[in-house]
């Protein structure tokens, strides 16, 4: 089983998880997956697709927001609506969670929601470090 990163109460991020995983995703209450990775990106990866009938089976909501590179405007709103408008704790992956995290924390940090300080820290508490991708 992947690791499920906490970032906080409402969000966790992974590096590539398993169809297995979210049947196990749903054994711990989350309520959404959002898919930040393309599809074809490495061989072997599952589709979205798979992804989506394993939430729907599971009875999570799956949102897929591909984002290559660093997140585009549109991507950070949409990802930030779809955590705002879920019913519970999300679980965001992509290859390592990094771009996951960075679209998250972008949208906080644009939306005046936490500081940047609060961000890096809860970025590093994860495991991941958003001192270079965040404005000081």
């Amino acid at each position: 089983m992947t690791q499920f990163r906490r970032v906080t109460d409402q969000l966790s991020v992974s590096p590539q998880i398993a169809l297995d995983d979210v049947e196990e995703a749903a054994r711990q209450g989350f309520r959404l997956i959002i898919n930040n990775r393309p599809d074809g990106e490495e061989p072997g990866q599952p589709p979205s697709r798979e992804f989506e009938a394993a939430a729907a089976q599971a009875g999570i909501a799956y949102v897929h927001i591909p984002v290559r590179g660093g997140p585009t405007h549109e991507q950070v709103d949409t990802q930030r609506r779809v955590i705002a408008d879920s019913d519970g704790p999300t679980l965001a992956f992509c290859r390592s969670g990094t771009r996951s995290i960075v679209t998250w924390a972008i949208g906080e940090a644009l939306a005046g929601e936490r500081t940047r300080d609060e961000l890096v820290k809860l970025g590093r508490e994860a495991g991941y470090d958003l001192s270079g991708v965040l404005p000081g």
